[in-house]
């Protein structure tokens, strides 16, 4: 009733893991390197045609996803894994293009599954850059009343003082830096006509003030480098990258016409494992669609191994050190 209720107070905007044979694997295997879990689970019937989402299913798909990731009998037990009864944690949605987002309804049922972990609803921050973004998206901004908070970065602002990583220097929204204890990081499976992909590690792109000023060599060194800042590093603690509609090209911007249900959620504790994987189904649709590879475009996201180099470490580019469990 709870999932069914917040999604009513929202309006909705209208196979086989291949690597391209053209991937040259750029990363170094660190001395230290460990295994990164990245579980894909999906369900064809989680979307109907038309794309309208199964709510049921669509919580068996989230329940049975976080379980694998935390090798938990029960939902409630992977939770616990992630958040702390007392705990404000932040949902950092991805609401850029519109009906191409973060859907309402996967955040629905992680609110629920908040709740029941022991994160009261007032302690829930749904947010994004702009309130008229999350508008867009589907949600309904509420930052002074009671209930899940759904606010974009202009409510609380921005930090005065630039946090500096590499060859980045930005100012971090307050809502993450004051406001949460712990991040959970809920981007979106698609293309991007400048930075190659955006999933795990762009999404943070919308929690600080300048990241039209981190597009410039297709994003790198500026995406790794940006989310090396250390309250971001430090609170994000799970990705769940939303796949059921995913877009291998024309991103951003939400293009139906390249877009297709990959009927799937990405789950990882290691965003540049992530990254690496959805940047290969991106791949293989494109091929299959008669795409020119990322790298043939001049858009091969590079900043992936750079992420997973010595002077980063943020996660595993390695697909050797890369374990993908389909389920």
């Amino acid at each position: 009733m709870m999932r069914r209720k917040f999604i009513r107070s929202v309006s909705m905007a209208g196979g086989a893991l291949l690597a391209p044979a053209s991937l040259t694997v750029h990363c170094a295997t660190l001395p230290d390197s460990k295994t990164s879990d990245v579980v894909i689970a999906r369900d064809d019937n989680v979307l109907n045609q038309k794309f309208i989402v199964d709510t049921e299913r669509l919580q068996k798909l989230l329940d049975r996803g976080i379980m694998q990731l935390f090798g938990c009998d029960t939902p409630y037990e992977a939770w616990q894994r992630v958040v702390k009864p007392g705990e404000v944690i932040g949902l950092k949605v991805n609401c850029l293009s519109g009906r191409g987002t973060t859907h309402p309804e996967l955040v629905s049922a992680i609110c629920e599954r908040l709740r029941e972990a022991g994160i009261r609803s007032e302690n829930i921050v749904i947010w994004d850059r702009f309130n008229s973004d999350l508008e867009e998206g589907g949600f309904k901004i509420n930052y002074n009343t009671r209930g899940v908070q759904v606010m974009g970065n202009e409510i609380l602002g921005f930090e005065s003082d630039f946090a500096i990583s590499g060859a980045a220097a930005s100012l971090v929204c307050k809502t993450l830096t004051r406001l949460c204890d712990g991040v959970i990081n809920l981007p979106v499976l698609k293309d991007h006509g400048i930075a190659g992909i955006t999933l795990a590690m762009k999404n943070l792109f919308g929690s600080i003030h300048n990241p039209n000023k981190y597009h410039l060599n297709v994003g790198d060194p500026f995406i790794p480098d940006v989310y090396s800042f250390k309250p971001i590093r430090e609170k994000v603690r799970l990705h769940i990258c939303d796949a059921l509609i995913a877009q291998y090209d024309g991103g951003p911007s939400y293009m139906p016409h390249w877009s297709w249900a990959h009927n799937s959620l990405l789950f990882s504790k290691d965003p540049v494992a992530l990254d690496y994987t959805g940047w290969q189904i991106i791949e293989a649709k494109r091929k299959e669609k008669g795409k020119k590879p990322l790298r043939a475009v001049g858009r091969e996201p590079k900043y992936i191994f750079t992420a997973g180099n010595a002077s980063h470490k943020l996660g595993s580019c390695d697909p050797n050190f890369i374990n993908v469990k389909h389920i």
